[in-house]
């Protein structure tokens, strides 16, 4: 048995669909763990149009890249929310419209 495999304009419409996703959350949302979230949507979109383009063109270039970005959003993920906990102790609350960290 023969298991038909996927295009790959369907992995890059996926990606492009996750992004959007991820841009409209980031930019309408107030809660900033939520617009962290879509972030790291968007670098995961990113990521699957990077090992899509990798299998297309047989380069292990993407999946490099997509590694990287991996350890980035990692990174990112810890610094993050312990900068939202910091935050979140000093004026108990996380809503975006309601931090203004230069304003004591």
């Amino acid at each position: 048995m023969v298991i038909p495999s996927v295009p790959p304009e369907l992995y890059l419409v996926l990606s492009a669909v996750l992004f959007t996703i991820g841009v409209i959350g980031a930019l309408t949302r107030r809660n900033a763990i939520l617009v962290f979230m879509c972030i790291e949507m968007m670098l995961n979109a990113v990521n699957i149009t990077f090992i899509t383009l990798s299998r297309f063109l047989q380069s292990l270039d993407g999946v490099l890249f997509a590694f990287f970005v991996m350890a980035v959003a990692a990174a990112e993920a810890a610094v993050g929310l312990a900068i939202f906990v910091m935050i979140y102790r000093s004026r108990e609350t996380i809503n975006v419209d309601e931090i203004n960290l230069l304003k004591w």
